[in-house]
């Protein structure tokens, strides 16, 4: 099976102002939701391209609004693809973005870990969420753990704890569940985690778990990438499939990255764009989805 992750940068619904449409309905309280539609549809559709072109069996999103727009996505640019299988749980994110999954395999559980409260108890612990899903492929059991991490906007130093609080509960969570069974099984701690490797990064404590495999270092150094920061010119890993140790011993072959919806502006990626690509925009996001070929035990 193939496994992904993906920020899907802003998949949203917006109101259709501009159709007259009366946003209520006659009782005065119920919301017509036909009145909403997919937010950017020109850039979407670029979006959807990187997801077909990647054929995930299964694959984790970031920024997604609500189950009812992943739902419509879906229907309307995926169908297919045959992903039968969706959930999104809101959490507390000010922009309404969450993470979630599509998958063409039954998800037979899933444990949100919104509630959590960080250490001081002032905020709730997560920015989005750890979202702790379990899904029956063929008869085998796949855990994935979905993460969205706080974002370096207001500085990567002064993020870091939040970040480095997050990582920390996320590998207390798969030591938790995993360590009486030493850690053998197909488990998974993938998505956008906002920060790259090396000096100053708050992910070490996943980086560095001895039963946690980093597929993208299996990568040359040069193509270890899948974010562009415009604004400082940053090409780095922000987005980790870390699969367990077991489950990597056993898929020991590279993953891989798809920047073909990635703006012209990034332009270390001098290969095939998707019609339709700017220079800046459109986009289907400026993050490149992350995949890989898995043969689970």
């Amino acid at each position: 099976m193939r496994l992904a992750t993906f920020n899907c940068e802003n998949l949203f619904a917006r109101y259709r102002f501009r159709e007259q449409i009366q946003p209520v309905s006659p009782d005065g309280f119920t919301i017509n939701d036909l009145a909403f539609d997919i937010y950017d549809e020109t850039e979407k559709q670029i979006t959807a391209k990187a997801i077909r072109e990647v054929n995930a069996d299964v694959i984790a999103l970031q920024e997604v609004e609500s189950l009812p727009v992943l739902d419509r996505f879906n229907s309307r640019y995926l169908a297919s693809m045959r992903y039968r299988h969706r959930i999104v749980i809101d959490s507390h994110d000010s922009r309404g973005i969450d993470v979630a999954i599509l998958s063409r395999h039954e998800i037979v559980a899933a444990r949100s870990h919104r509630h959590e409260r960080n250490a001081q108890n002032t905020a709730f612990l997560f920015s989005r969420d750890c979202l702790e899903v379990e899904i029956d492929v063929d008869d085998k059991l796949l855990v994935l753990y979905v993460n969205h991490f706080k974002s370096m906007m207001e500085g990567r130093a002064e993020t870091h704890q939040r970040r480095l609080e997050q990582a920390q509960r996320v590998a207390d969570i798969v030591d938790q569940r995993w360590r009486a069974r030493n850690y053998q099984g197909n488990f998974a701690v993938l998505g956008d985690f906002n920060d790259y490797p090396g000096q100053g990064t708050a992910l070490d404590i996943l980086l560095a778990h001895p039963e946690l495999v980093n597929v993208v270092e299996r990568m040359p150094e040069a193509d270890q990438w899948t974010h562009y920061y415009a604004g400082a010119g940053e090409y780095r890993q922000l987005d980790y499939l870390l699969v367990s140790r077991s489950l990597g011993n056993a898929n020991p072959q590279p993953p891989n990255i798809v920047r073909k919806g990635l703006p012209y502006r990034a332009d270390r990626y001098a290969g095939q764009r998707f019609d339709g690509v700017g220079e800046d925009r459109p986009k289907a996001s400026d993050h490149a989805p992350l995949s890989m070929e898995l043969t689970l035990a």
